[in-house]
């Protein structure tokens, strides 16, 4: 076997190859773990923000967009009157009625950007139990409770949403009264109004849901009360299951992200075989020295993996500190919500797979190229 110094020595012989192959490698490691995180966050906040207790009343054939949905008023007392075994805290069901809409906001900075809004009554904390309120009070009417990720979604600063501020639905200003968080959900991103104020504002006579957390009732219980129930119009759909839909309904912009770092990692890549071909045809007339004196091509071969694994994994280590930097607790904002990007042991692990398949897969061309020639036409070349 060569000597392991000797494939560190060969890494310096061309300091400008060596800074191209590492860095082609931290652009390809990086590419793919920020598609990893990226993927993986819109998935996971999705996951988190249904749960398997509640269960979405909302109108028949409207099961795909809780924003156009419409659910008369009375639904929210009948169901909660109607469908036995749902969750009561001191005698109040958890059921909660609730108008789902997405309109511009303005910030008293001048930034208009669309937002979430959710009309709701305090009957909502009932079910939606990740939400915990941070500062302030629960909004009263003429005023509104925004997520602790709202000003990601408006692009604005964190400031600008700060209790006893103002934000304009069209001309009518709402105070803020509120900070909320709901960990993980897509709920963090949104503001909550007063449901009667959210009501007046967009001119609306119903609902868009009513929400009911269940405690010895199933699902399939709530499903026969809508049966039952034809005059209302209603359809019933785990919450979970709602947000899974929604999932896949994104999982085109998931794949063009893969299919975009694949390309330029794809890019990167053959950029990186171009220079490893270049550098290994010089040293054909060396390896052939080697195998002259006694050294088989196998060890050679091992040698030259050495060699790039030393100079990927070091691309890789250097991707990491990048991804740390740059990616992890950055929140990214889409349509429905805000999500964070974490280095999760999943996007690690992706990280280090690829450096690893970049240094030991990535050599084989140039390797059999250099090795491929017998030993006499080797020793000839120049």
């Amino acid at each position: 076997m060569l000597p392991f110094t000797y494939a560190v020595r060969n890494l310096f012989r061309d300091p400008a190859r060596l800074l191209q192959t590492v860095g082609g490698a931290a652009l390809v490691v990086f590419l793919l773990m920020a598609a990893t995180a990226l993927n993986e966050g819109m998935s996971g906040v999705l996951s988190a923000s249904g749960s398997p207790k509640n269960v979405i009343l909302m109108g028949k054939g409207s099961e795909e967009s809780i924003e156009r949905s419409e659910v008369h008023l009375e639904v929210e007392s009948i169901a909660a009157t109607s469908v036995r075994g749902i969750k009561s805290v001191f005698g109040q069901s958890a059921v909660s009625g609730e108008i789902n809409y997405m309109a511009p906001i303005k910030t008293a900075s001048g930034s208009v950007e669309q937002s979430i809004l959710r009309g709701v009554r305090e009957e909502s904390l009932l079910v939606h139990e990740t939400v915990r309120l941070l500062e302030g009070r629960f909004p009263s009417p003429g005023e509104v409770m925004v997520g602790s990720l709202a000003h990601r979604n408006l692009g604005v600063k964190e400031d600008d949403l700060a209790i006893g501020k103002e934000i304009f639905f069209g001309d009518i200003p709402f105070k803020i009264a509120g900070r909320f968080t709901a960990p993980g959900t897509v709920l963090e991103s949104e503001i909550w109004f007063d449901r009667n104020d959210l009501a007046t504002v967009t001119q609306r006579s119903s609902l868009s849901s009513v929400i009911l957390r269940m405690d010895d009732a199933e699902f399939d219980d709530v499903q026969i009360f809508t049966l039952q129930r034809n005059d209302l119009e209603l359809a019933a759909i785990r919450e979970d299951t709602y947000y899974d839909k929604l999932s896949a309904f994104y999982a085109p912009i998931q794949t063009m992200t893969w299919l975009t770092a694949g390309l330029v990692a794809a890019g990167a890549v053959f950029g990186g075989l171009n220079t490893l071909y270049a550098a290994f045809a010089s040293r054909i007339k060396e390896l052939a020295t080697l195998q002259s004196i006694g050294f088989s091509r196998v060890a050679i071969f091992i040698s030259l993996v050495q060699e790039s694994l030393l100079a990927t994994l070091t691309g890789t280590l250097l991707a990491l500190l990048l991804s740390l930097v740059i990616l992890d607790g950055r929140t990214v904002p889409f349509s429905i919500g805000t999500f964070r990007l974490v280095l999760s042991p999943l996007v690690i692990f992706t990280g280090l797979f690829v450096g690893i398949l970049l240094g030991t897969l990535g050599i084989l061309p140039p390797a059999w190229r250099t090795l491929a020639p017998s030993l006499p036409k080797a020793l000839r070349s120049t």
